[in-house]
């Protein structure tokens, strides 16, 4: 997708507040690796940019979901030990063995499938993470003799190494522990079936990091907290002060007044119910601001305005207090004099999590640093 670089949307990322989210996870746990989470384009705020933080926070290693960022990483000269999270096709186990890239194994069908193709082409040792699979049911082992027995073949095998033993929690963003107990209780009979303890040993994301600080983990994969986003969205307290990293920023390229029962937009859901300046904004859901927005208000010179009309592909229109002029700043995500609007708060109004808004924000949009380091 072509990035609109010459369109005033744009995506403001804060290089100080994620390099201060890494460095409070590091006071919070000064013993414990910390490996920066960098997958979807960095939840949306930019791989490399992100990455390069990350290294100037000197984080122990990075966390991606495929094996392309993975790649882009280490095409990026970036030499920290790197995660894939998601399983990877055994076909690619040469790749990510001579690109020192650590994977991660559910079965061990596929270390049976890995080890001669690592053989055949000769790489140095694979490292591998058992994947377990506590209460997610997503990836993983399931069973303690499955497990034991996977671990003993890897350990026989050339070519296999196995660097870490890992779960994900479900609920760990949640008050309520019950699960979460019961997950962890699983892993740790995992764990006793292996014959040696590896050298990772994770189950830390980012709210097990902050809610569950006593859970044994050799590792923290720091995500979404790293950006600045209680992973909970408003359910549990933060227990130290996080700083959001993005904001989304536009301006106002168009005002008209309209009259009373003038429609706005497609499906004319909306009708003006008096004379009323409308301003458009060069936004839309190809860019991530999804259709259902309409409702929803932005900021415009500390002013919440109301979303009028159905979001389109590339624009929406908003409701303004009187005529602003051409190039008046909007602010989507983040601050407006005394206001702000949170991607919380984006989030709670489109029925989501933060998680999927940043995420959801596509290449069109260019991104920018501010606070650079």
């Amino acid at each position: 997708m072509v990035t609109a670089d010459l369109r005033p949307t744009q995506v403001l990322v804060n290089e100080q507040a994620i390099f201060e989210n890494i460095q409070q996870a590091q006071r919070l746990a000064p013993h414990t690796r910390i490996f920066a989470v960098v997958k979807a384009d960095a939840y949306g705020h930019g791989l490399l940019r992100v990455a390069r933080i990350a290294h100037l926070a000197k984080v122990s290693g990075f966390c991606v979901a495929v094996l392309e960022e993975a790649l882009a990483l280490r095409q990026a000269h970036f030499t920290e030990p790197i995660l894939v999270l998601g399983i990877v096709a055994p076909e690619l186990a040469p790749l990510a063995a001579v690109h020192d890239i650590s994977v991660p194994v559910g079965d061990e069908a596929w270390l049976k499938a890995a080890e001669p193709l690592l053989a055949k082409a000769d790489t140095p040792v694979l490292k591998v993470h058992l994947a377990v699979d506590s209460g997610m049911g997503r990836i993983g082992f399931r069973q303690p003799q499955a497990i034991a027995k996977a671990a003993a073949f890897a350990d026989a095998a050339p070519h296999l190494l196995v660097e870490g033993l890992f779960t994900h929690f479900a609920t760990a963003d949640e008050a309520d522990t019950q699960y979460f107990d019961q997950q962890s209780a699983r892993f740790n009979t995992m764990l006793q079936a292996l014959p040696k303890r590896p050298r990772f040993v994770h189950v830390a994301n980012s709210a097990t990091s902050l809610w569950h600080q006593k859970t044994a983990s050799d590792m923290i994969r720091f995500g979404v907290a790293m950006y600045g986003l209680n992973p909970s969205g408003r359910a549990l307290p933060e227990p130290y002060p996080l700083k959001p990293a993005l904001s989304l920023v536009s301006q106002i390229v168009f005002a008209k007044q309209i009259h009373a029962g003038d429609a706005v937009s497609y499906g004319a859901t909306y009708h003006a119910q008096q004379d009323e300046w409308i301003g458009t904004v060069p936004m839309g859901y190809a860019d991530g601001w999804l259709r259902r927005m309409q409702g929803f208000s932005v900021l415009v010179d500390g002013q919440r305005c109301e979303i009028v009309g159905r979001v389109c592909m590339d624009q929406f229109m908003i409701r303004l207090p009187h005529e602003y002029p051409f190039g008046t700043p909007v602010v989507l995500v983040g601050t407006s004099k005394a206001a702000t609007i949170t991607l919380q708060d984006v989030a709670d109004y489109a029925s989501t999590i933060h998680y999927e808004i940043a995420c959801n924000l596509t290449q069109r949009v260019v991104r920018r640093s501010i606070s650079r380091l």
